[in-house]
């Protein structure tokens, strides 16, 4: 049995480093995938927007109250965070044009000095001889394969940057769509006190805390169910704060009502 499954790795890992995939990969690889902006967004949004619920629940406020403030900490907070996503992928792209026109300046003004850079970058890599010499050849010939290996290799920076647009969009629309699922029970008409659609959202949110920490697991490469408890422990953490303070604050201020 283990060496079947053995056999069957060693098939599946022989299947992904033929020429074409190895190919295949090399230039998925290059195009940034807005995944990760998806499952951060979706991750805030049900975090935030429970705690809303929570913290209202606690406070033994009226359903209609976890609907106005939840709604209102969809559009406002994923607005924000959706800007925020906007600045900094943004700025991540001018800090690379920078680094780029910078480097082409070096080139062209000390151009000896930018091939002892790569020069020494590669024999760090443990090439010496006539073989680095070839290696610092082959890549100076080209100044833009010369700026490229410079923002890679001393920069430590991606070639391609995702776009801001879309990084910002991905996030807004994760967090407005998971962050919805904890106040859609409140706004459907189903007759039920107060304290059973708090139930019911909780139900529906540790559902979703587990699938997007699945998804997340899926990009990290980790093991799916392990990222989804881990993702549930922490929004159940963060609902159960939201309630305490609710709870207290109702014990605080008992005359406060909606």
């Amino acid at each position: 049995m283990a060496l079947d499954k053995h056999s069957e790795i060693h098939e599946t890992l022989a299947a992904e480093h033929t020429s074409p995939a190895i190919a295949s990969r090399l230039a998925a690889a290059s195009n940034h995938s807005h995944l990760r902006d998806f499952v951060l967004g979706a991750i805030d949004g049900v975090v935030t927007t429970f705690a809303v619920v929570a913290g209202v629940a606690g406070a033994d406020y009226p359903a209609s109250v976890a609907v106005v403030l939840g709604m209102a900490n969809l559009a406002a907070d994923g607005f924000s965070m959706a800007v925020g996503n906007y600045v900094g992928t943004k700025s991540e792209r001018q800090a690379l044009e920078e680094v780029r026109r910078a480097e082409h300046h070096h080139i062209r003004a000390i151009p000896d000095g930018e091939r002892e850079e790569i020069r020494q970058i590669y024999a760090a890599k443990g090439f010496e001889g006539a073989l680095l010499e070839q290696v610092v050849d082959v890549i100076t010939a080209d100044e833009r394969r010369w700026v490229d290996t410079m923002v890679t290799e001393e920069f430590g920076l991606q070639l391609e940057m995702p776009s801001p647009a879309r990084a910002a969009l991905s996030t807004f629309f994760a967090f407005v769509f998971a962050g919805f699922v904890p106040i859609l029970p409140y706004c459907l008409p189903l007759g039920m006190t107060s304290q059973t659609l708090f139930a019911v959202s909780s139900v529906a949110t540790a559902i979703t805390f587990f699938l997007i920490g699945a998804a997340k697991g899926h990009v990290v490469q980790r093991s799916k169910w392990l990222s989804g408890v881990e993702t549930l422990l922490i929004g159940g953490a963060a609902a159960m704060l939201a309630y305490g303070v609710g709870v207290l604050l109702h014990a605080m201020v008992p005359e406060a009502r909606f």
